[in-house]
């Protein structure tokens, strides 16, 4: 069996075999910190084979997935408060989901959403990293940005964990193939809810 050339496949592959460590709790929470501002695979892809390798842990692995992923989008925000200008660069080349367009891009969504999109994007397959960047880049304010991340990271990690051990392996296919479809339409729908309160509140 030949190695695949794709970087991301390889990355992904890896990330993989770490559920086979006995340090794989200890990857989990690397993962899950670094994917929130720089790693490219998300960490559903450990949280998954550690939660049907052991399935009555799966809940202290969720919880270990969103307190690191929260304090990863942390460390994001600092990114992009304090260090976008020396950091910019790199993140264009070398990390995949932010381009200047992209970034023009956001800018407007946080004009028009505000904590909401941060909100959309913790609990999506949109690529939470770059939010949590642009967070510290369009100086949000510090309470709801970590507000937003705690609930929607844990809500997606938690889901995913209370599935698989309920479920088991048949639930990891169908997570796999349309999870992020209903997370991303749950998520437009809640956010939608959020959105409307507010106009009838005032």
């Amino acid at each position: 069996m030949t190695k695949s050339r794709n970087p991301l496949r390889r990355i992904y592959d890896w990330t993989l075999s770490l559920a086979e460590r006995k340090t794989s709790s200890w990857w989990l929470g690397l993962i899950s910190f670094s994917e929130a501002s720089f790693f490219p695979i998300p960490p559903d892809v450990l949280l998954i084979p550690l939660c049907l390798g052991a399935i009555r842990r799966a809940l202290k692995f969720a919880l270990i997935c969103s307190i690191a992923s929260v304090l990863g989008g942390l460390a994001g925000y600092a990114i992009g408060f304090y260090g976008w200008e020396t950091l910019e660069g790199f993140f264009y080349d070398f990390v995949p989901g932010f381009t200047p367009e992209k970034f023009e891009e956001i800018s407007g969504w946080y004009e028009e959403w505000g904590w909401y999109i941060v909100f959309l994007a913790g609990f999506t397959p949109i690529p939470y990293k770059v939010f949590t960047v642009a967070s510290g880049v369009m100086d949000m304010a510090l309470i709801p940005f970590l507000l937003a991340s705690a609930v929607s990271r844990s809500a997606r990690f938690f889901l995913v964990a209370i599935l698989i051990s309920k479920f088991g392996e048949p639930m990891k296919e169908r997570i796999d193939r349309h999870f992020n479809k209903c997370a991303l339409a749950f998520g437009v729908l809640l956010v939608g809810g959020f959105l409307l309160l507010k106009v009838v509140l005032h």
